[in-house]
Formats: C-alpha cells, sequence, structure tokens
C-alpha cells in the first residue's frame, strides 16, 4: 500500500467488493429490477443501469471530497494524521478485517429499498431518475460498504492526499459489476438470476481474500508503526 499505484489498485478492487457485497447487491438489484423493467428496449435499460452507476460514482466522489479535505484543512488535525497515520491504519485495517470475517459482528444493519415515493419522482424524471435512485442509494450505506468506504478509502485518500483519483476510482470500481448487469438484463434477462447467483458466490471469495490481506497488511503496520517492534 505504498506505491500511489498499489492504491489506486485497491481503491479499485475496494469499490467491486463494495458493490458485490450483500447488502449493496441488494439495493443495486432493486434499483436495476425498477429501472430494467422496460425489456423490450435494451438501449433504455442499458443507459438506465449506466446512469444509476453514474449517480453511484458521483456521490462516493462528493463525500470523499468533502471528507478528505475537511480532514486536511484543519491544521492540528492534519498534522496529527500526517504523524499518526501509519499508527491508527494497523489497528483499523486489523479490526475492518477481522469484521469481513465476521470474527467481530457488525455493530448495525442497513438497508434500502425502492419506495412507492421515490417509485413516483423517478417516474416523473424519467429516464435520469435512474441517476436519481444511484445517489439516494449510494447514501444508504450498509454495514460493510461504510467500513469499505470511512474505514479502508478514506485513510486511503489520507495517506496518499488524493481526494479526487482514489475515490473516483472506488466509484468506477461499484459501478464495474453494475454496468456488467445491466448489459445482461438489458440483453439477455433470461440469464440474469444465473449473474447474481455467480457473483454472491465470487462475493464470499472476494470478502475473505480481502480480509486475510487486511489482516496481515494491519499486522505489519501496527508491529512497525504502533508497537515498534520491527
Amino acid at each position: 500500500m505504498e506505491s500511489f499505484a498499489a492504491a489506486a489498485g485497491t481503491a479499485l478492487w475496494l469499490g467491486i467488493l463494495t458493490s458485490i457485497s450483500p447488502c449493496p447487491l441488494a439495493t443495486n438489484i432493486a434499483a436495476i429490477s425498477y429501472t430494467g423493467r422496460r425489456v423490450g428496449r435494451p438501449l433504455w435499460v442499458l443507459a438506465a443501469g449506466l446512469l444509476y452507476t453514474l449517480g453511484r460514482t458521483l456521490t462516493y466522489f462528493a463525500v470523499a471530497l468533502l471528507v478528505v479535505k475537511t480532514l486536511v484543512s484543519v491544521p492540528g488535525l492534519s498534522q496529527f494524521l500526517q504523524q499518526r497515520m501509519n499508527q491508527i491504519l494497523g489497528p483499523l485495517l486489523l479490526l475492518i478485517g477481522l469484521m469481513l470475517l465476521d470474527v467481530i459482528p457488525w455493530p448495525w444493519t442497513g438497508g434500502a429499498g425502492v419506495s412507492e415515493k421515490l417509485k413516483a419522482r423517478v417516474d416523473r424524471i424519467g429516464l435520469w431518475g435512474a441517476g436519481l435512485l444511484g445517489l439516494v442509494f449510494a447514501m444508504a450505506f450498509c454495514p460493510l460498504s461504510a467500513a469499505l468506504f470511512f474505514g479502508s478509502l478514506i485513510p486511503l485518500s489520507l495517506r496518499h492526499d488524493s481526494a479526487v483519483l482514489l475515490p473516483i476510482l472506488y466509484g468506477i470500481g461499484t459501478a464495474l459489476p453494475v454496468v456488467i448487469v445491466s448489459g445482461i438484463l438489458a440483453f439477455a434477462a433470461n440469464r440474469i438470476s444465473k449473474a447474481f447467483d455467480a457473483l454472491s458466490r465470487i462475493e464470499r471469495w472476494m470478502r475473505r481474500l480481502t480480509a486475510l490481506v487486511f489482516i496481515g497488511i494491519g499486522l505489519y503496520y501496527t508491529l512497525a508503526f504502533s508497537l515498534r517492534l520491527l
């Protein structure tokens, strides 16, 4: 995680993992199922999926930019983070890794659906309403997405002083699986359930692999910077 290239890859990976994790995936399915109800118009469905992912990406980018710029603009806090980031990062990655493995239970739960009021508003807006769904659902942080976003992406952005590129890559990562599913829904709707099943199976292994990597890096940072044993 020392080089910026590694940080960029990590941000993209975190976005992909966020998108196909159970709770965010459930909101994505709900939104795509609604925006993709016009299966007789494949290009409309695909465009709706792209606008939905654009809405999510812009939301993650805006929140990350606000948080990072706010933290680094406070002189005392900025200096503290520059001096203590490595010491903070180790235990934080350990905690998130253990939560990803379900060793430590999530402290809260979350979820979102497509309410009737929101459906009506989306219908009035038309195709651009898919972007509204993306904005709304991105703000409904689930436990895993909140942990990955605030506990991993934000510290990563602070560490590399990147309030723009890393959040954008994270947003793109959250968009990739949704774009793929929208394409399947638009041009091969009969295969959509198989696609979701495959994503669910892949997510379990990706989450475990990410957890082990986080724990390994967290242990190293804790021993090297927090405890100064290495």
